[in-house]
Formats: C-alpha cells, sequence, structure tokens
C-alpha cells in the first residue's frame, strides 16, 4: 500500500517557487551507434544518467546512480559499490558481480570474456556521465544479451577545474576526491584524479569497505588533428561481505535496524582486490574515414574467502583490442554512416588457488548413516589446507559493423550485425571441495578439465520515424546468444548458450519544458541459465527451457519552470517460464506458467529538483519496488517496499559547494534481497537504514 503521508512529506520538502537556469532535457549517447547521436534518434531504449544528477546525489557507487531507470534492478546488500546488477531480467542469475550486462569505460570493455564485470574497481568520482542501453543485439555487447552500460569519464582534453572534494558521515563515512589537470602545451594535456574512501557499516557485522583509487590520464593531439588518449590506473579494494539472515532474524532487523550475531556459520567472507590496469586509444580521420583503435589490459589480485571456501588468485590477466572504423556516406542520397571493426580479448588466470578454512568450530555428527565432521562456525578467514589449484583461459574474438541510413525524410534504419568465437580452457586439480549437504570437506575429484567452445550470434533491425520535430516512434527485433560463464561450467558442463529475441516499440518525445520515453517489449530467452538453491544453500546452475519477459517502460521529465523539475519512472515486469522442469534432489518438477524470483511486476520512482540563482539547490527522490516472488516455484512473496526516499540540500557560490545528502530518510528497515531454497529455507539480505554524508568541494 502506498504510504501516502511519507510521499507528500518527500515533495513538500520541495520549495514551489522558482528562479533559475534552463534545465537541458536533449541528452546524446555515444554507446547505441558507437557515434554521437541524440538518444530520442536510437531505435531501442535508452536512459542517460548526466553529470549533474551525479553531483546532487553524490554517486560513489554506481547502485545510486541507476538505481530509478525503469526495467533496471540494481541493489548493494553489501551497501558498498559492489551491486547486483538485473536489465530486464538479465543478471538474474549472478550470485555476485555482474553477469550478461557488457559494462565499457570510455569504448574500453571492463567485462571480461565470461561476462563477468567488477565493479569495485571502478572509481565513480571520475565519472561525468552513464548510459543505459537495454536489451540484446548492441553491436558493443560481446556475450552479453542483458544490455550495455557505458561509464564515460572527463576527457583529458576537455578543459575543467581542478578540485579537491572531502566528506563525512555517520557509519564511518569517509571520502576523499582530488581531481587535477594541466595543459603542458598546445598539443599535451595530463590529468589525475585520486580518492580515498571508506566506511564501516556499525550497524551489522563484518561490513567494512575502504578503497583506494589513483589514475593519471595523457593526452597527445598530432599535427594532423590525430589523436592519443592513454590512461594509467590503480585500485586497492577491501570489502567484508556481511552473513544473509534466516527469516526470523530479518524479523529482528525490521525491529531494530541492526543486524548482529546471525547464525550464518560464514562470517568471515569478504573479497579484498587490487588492480592495474592501462588503456589507450587513437583517433584519426582520413577523408571519410575515422579509424579508432583501442588496446587495454589489466592484472588483478583478490583474496576471496565465500562459503566453504578460500579463493586466493594473484595472477589474473585481461588483455584485448577493439579495432573501430567508421565511414562516413551518402545512401538513398542521404547521410549514413557505417561502423565496422574487430574484437579480441582474452582472461587469463594462472595458478588460482581455493583453500579450506583453517580457524573453524565443528562437531561431529551422524548422517546419512556416517559419521561427519561439520563445520559450525569460522572464526577467521585464514587458510587452511590446499583445496584446489587451476589454470583458466577464455578467449573472445569477433566482428562486427552497423550500417545507419535514412531511406526516406523522416526515417531512420540501422542495421547491425556481429559473431563472436568464445572458448574456455580450464585445467584444475582438485583435492577436496565443500559439500553444502554436509557442511563438512571432503575429497576432491583430482584432475579435471574443460575445454568448451561457443559461437555467438548478435544482430538488429530498428526503424525510427519522425513523427514530428519533438516525437519519434520506433520498432526493433534483436537477437543475441549469452554464453555459460566459467564458474557455471565447473558446475554443469553440459550447460547451453542461449537464444535472447527481443521485439520492442517505443514512442520518445523531448521539448523544452517536458521529455519522456516509453518502451513496450517482449523478450523471448531458450535455454535460458537460470541458479537453483538447493536446501544447503548450494546454488546450482540449469538451462531452463524457454522463458518469455514481457513489460512496460516509462521514463520522463516535467520542467515546470525554470527552477523546478519533476521525474517519473515505471516499469511493469511480466516474466514467466514458459517451459521449465525444476530438478528438486532427485525429482523434477514442472515450473510452466511460474514467474520469476526476485523481478517485482511494478516498480517505480519519483524524484524533484530545484534550483536557484542564488547557488541554493535541493532534490528528493523516491524508489518502491512492488512484491516479487522466492523462488521458482512460486510458494512465498516478498512484500517489497515503498518510497525509500532521499533528499539532499546543497548550496554553491563561486568556487565552493556544501551539500548533504541523507540516504532513507524515514529509516525504512527492509530486504534488498529475498530467496528461498527448493526445500523451502528462506534467506534475507538487509537494505542500510538511515544515513548521511556531508561533503564540501572547493574548485581552483
Amino acid at each position: 500500500m502506498i504510504d501516502k503521508k511519507r510521499l507528500y512529506a518527500s515533495l513538500t520538502l520541495l520549495p514551489l517557487l522558482a528562479h533559475a537556469e534552463t534545465l537541458q532535457l536533449d541528452t546524446v549517447s555515444v554507446t547505441a551507434t558507437k557515434v554521437e547521436t541524440e538518444t530520442k534518434e536510437v531505435s531501442q531504449s535508452i536512459a542517460v544518467v548526466n553529470a549533474q544528477t551525479i553531483e546532487d546525489k553524490n554517486v560513489l557507487d554506481v547502485s545510486s546512480a541507476l538505481e530509478n531507470i525503469p526495467g533496471v534492478n540494481v541493489e548493494s546488500p553489501t551497501n558498498s559499490p559492489s551491486p547486483r546488477l538485473i536489465i530486464r531480467g538479465a543478471g538474474l542469475k549472478a550470485n555476485y558481480g555482474v553477469r550478461e550486462i557488457m559494462v565499457m569505460k570510455d569504448g574500453v570493455p571492463m567485462t571480461d570474456p565470461d561476462s563477468f564485470t567488477r565493479f569495485d574497481y571502478i572509481d565513480m568520482q571520475d565519472v561525468q556521465s552513464i548510459e543505459v542501453q537495454k536489451g540484446p543485439g548492441s553491436i558493443n555487447a560481446a556475450n552479453a544479451t542483458g544490455g550495455v552500460i557505458q561509464l564515460i569519464t572527463k576527457s583529458v582534453f576537455e578543459e575543467d577545474k581542478n578540485s579537491i572534494k572531502i566528506g563525512v558521515g555517520d557509519d564511518g563515512q569517509r571520502n576523499l576526491n582530488l581531481k587535477l589537470r594541466e595543459k603542458i602545451d598546445d598539443n599535451d594535456f595530463v590529468s589525475m584524479n585520486f580518492s580515498k574512501r571508506q566506511i564501516d557499516n556499525d550497524w551489522r557485522d563484518n561490513n567494512a569497505f575502504d578503497t583506494t583509487q589513483i589514475n593519471f590520464k595523457y593526452g597527445h593531439i598530432f599535427d594532423d588533428a590525430s589523436t592519443l588518449e592513454s590512461e594509467f590506473a590503480y585500485t586497492e579494494s577491501n570489502l567484508d561481505l556481511p552473513a544473509s539472515m534466516t527469516k526470523a532474524e530479518f524479523e529482528a532487523f525490521k525491529r531494530t535496524g541492526e543486524q548482529h550475531d546471525t547464525s550464518s556459520p560464514w562470517q568471515n567472507t569478504a573479497r579484498n582486490s587490487k588492480i592495474l590496469s592501462f588503456n589507450s586509444k587513437y583517433e584519426k580521420e582520413v577523408g571519410d574515414w575515422t579509424y579508432k583503435p583501442r588496446f587495454y589490459i589489466n592484472r588483478w589480485e583478490h583474496f576471496h574467502p565465500v562459503t566453504g571456501i578460500i579463493n586466493d588468485a594473484d595472477k589474473n590477466y585481461v588483455y584485448g583490442t577493439d579495432l573501430e572504423a567508421d565511414y562516413a556516406h551518402r545512401l538513398f542520397d542521404q547521410e549514413a554512416t557505417l561502423v565496422i571493426g574487430a574484437t579480441a580479448k582474452q582472461d587469463r588466470s594462472d595458478d588460482a588457488k581455493k583453500y579450506q578454512y583453517a580457524d573453524v568450530v565443528t562437531k561431529n555428527v551422524m548422517l546419512y548413516g556416517r559419521p561427519i565432521t561439520q563445520i559450525v562456525q569460522t572464526l577467521s578467514n585464514e587458510e587452511g589446507a590446499l583445496a584446489n589449484v587451476e589454470d583458466s583461459l577464455a578467449t573472445l574474438y569477433g566482428v562486427y559493423a552497423m550500417e545507419t541510413f535514412k531511406p526516406f525524410d523522416r526515417t531512420t534504419v540501422d542495421v547491425s550485425s556481429r559473431i563472436d568465437r568464445l572458448g574456455f580452457d580450464i585445467n584444475s586439480y582438485e583435492t577436496s571441495y565443500f559439500d553444502y549437504a554436509t557442511s563438512s570437506y571432503k575429497t576432491g575429484v583430482g584432475d579435471y578439465a574443460i575445454d568448451k567452445s561457443y559461437t555467438l550470434l548478435s544482430s538488429k533491425l530498428g526503424v525510427t520515424y519522425a513523427l514530428s520535430d519533438i516525437t519519434n516512434v520506433y520498432a526493433s527485433i534483436a537477437f543475441a546468444n549469452q554464453a555459460p560463464t566459467t564458474s557455471e561450467l565447473s558446475d554443469n558442463e553440459a550447460l547451453d548458450k542461449t537464444k535472447s529475441i527481443n521485439y520492442e516499440i517505443g514512442l520518445k518525445t523531448r521539448t523544452d519544458r517536458f521529455s519522456y520515453d516509453a518502451a513496450i517489449y517482449q523478450n523471448d530467452v531458450k535455454d535460458e541459465i537460470i541458479q537453483i538453491k538447493d536446501a544447503s544453500g548450494s546454488t546450482i546452475y540449469d538451462n531452463a527451457g524457454e522463458t518469455q519477459k514481457r513489460g512496460f517502460e516509462f521514463l520522463g521529465t516535467y520542467r515546470m519552470n525554470e527552477a523546478l523539475s519533476f521525474g517519473l519512472s515505471y516499469a511493469y515486469s511480466d516474466f514467466q517460464y514458459v517451459n521449465f522442469q525444476e530438478k528438486v534432489g532427485s525429482v523434477f518438477i514442472n515450473r510452466d506458467g511460474n514467474y520469476l524470483p526476485y523481478i517485482p511486476k511494478h516498480q517505480y520512482g519519483l524524484e524533484a529538483t530545484y534550483k536557484m540563482d542564488n547557488g541554493f539547490k535541493t532534490r528528493v527522490q523516491t524508489k518502491s519496488w512492488g512484491s516479487y516472488y522466492l523462488d521458482n516455484a512460486n510458494s512465498d512473496k516478498y512484500g517489497g517496499y515503498d518510497f525509500v526516499t532521499d533528499v539532499m540540500f546543497g548550496y554553491e557560490k563561486k568556487n565552493h559547494l556544501i551539500q548533504l545528502n541523507v540516504y532513507n530518510v524515514f529509516d525504512k528497515h527492509y530486504a534488498m534481497q529475498a530467496d528461498k531454497s527448493v526445500y523451502g529455507i528462506e534467506s534475507y539480505k538487509a537494505a542500510a537504514p538511515r544515513s548521511f554524508m556531508v561533503s564540501y568541494r572547493y574548485s581552483f
């Protein structure tokens, strides 16, 4: 039920008078077609989060930037920069990190070949805008059916003031950011961005987080006007992963807003990472051609204790190249653009180790007619006996092409296609493994290997028609494949690739006063890879026969006058299994017609911003999730949440900006994630209670 009192309280925090600068409602995308295009001209659903929104929300992680985009389910159960991110149901299978979605930064892929993305090594304080392209078929999306997220940072060639920003808040929040840029001469430019952040999250156990990030950029303009821009970055991130809660423990959290002494044996899980990365891109025009080759490499290591096993890998490399060329020409006596390119990238992990927990409390029990030494509790994440050593290699290479042309004055057509080859080569020696059913370690299988390859196709046909100077209607059909990940193949080597086909129609309007995007889509997925939780909490991966995802999305902004504007977002998601036999123990149970878990049928958000000539500004945003099913059996629902509200007050004068951000103003205690095993065991992950941060920025 809608909490009207809290809604009215949220909206009346805003003054109703207005005199300020004009709000720019038109936005430009550089993702969808690889060349700058107004979002109104893109023949699919795309959302842009601009620099002003990122500043007003004091965005320190991607969750807060994307949370009110319809069709995007983004939550961070760890209250850190590592979210669970789902676009129109894609990514639902991921236990951690981001899957099935291509994430790029300035055109450079952040996503590994097997579709895994780690957001904790992306400094969001260096990001000035974000684009979200929804659905399959993008020429950017190699092995990703969910869509593309493009993070755009300030180019070293763009003029910008230097700045220092500090922030403090409750729960031990601290933030420091320093940005410097220097023009060496007419041809050479350098910049530096340094960030240090920490949060204690004292309201629950084992959830401290800290990160240190620095990047250097260098840009050179050659005499022929071609450019070279390179970036070197380093990240050190330390994140304690809090345990989930039982239903009874979640009820206690709802009463108190605290999460302590939970019954989970795994109280010392974490993910501590160090990442070095380098990328370089060159751009040169030769007649009607523009060449854009890119090269990138990163080396990362992590210490990652999880349920039952401690992952320790310090020799991991991702490297690749994207060779793009754009050709401006004429077709049907109209301007047209051809984009072609080739991609190659590799993810290599050498001598990755898994260990048993050394510091544990055990008990001897009789289970299945035999004595078992069962782990009751971990006391630390100290490494014990070596359990597994693995070398893995994921290699992806492919080609792509996209033609955009106007067969008639008011009609734009874009046709794109890409084909990729993805191969996995995994060699492991397993001494022991953790058995979820008995909560104990068992003897491993010894040597095992996986050698598997997939051919991945992706294509899209889109048509946009200008109904008027301000309104476009579009229709598109897109297809893409999604391969399983290395971890999923280790669990089930028989997994097949998914086949996703998406049908979409939409309407887009841009005026000085209002802007909106509306879309209706149907996404049919065959052999979708899904996760199944058994009674012990173990995750099993399998191909569902077929799922169908239907939805409606609306995103609108209305500028009442030059100071006051309102925003509304809404998503209706009707995601069902068409053909799915779920394995429960040794029995297969029919789930045809059931709804996918976790995805709410209704998701909506409201926001309002107010800016005055004297430098005062304020913003209110509220989000709501409807109820959703906890499991594939649809045996029970979580009720969702209504009007979780954030507010910002700020004042800017000359080179000074001071800002207060309060999150979850009404201190709602709710679950950010809830699920149930096939045997009825419920699990909950808490959202953060009310918190605040005061920040000050000085530009010079």
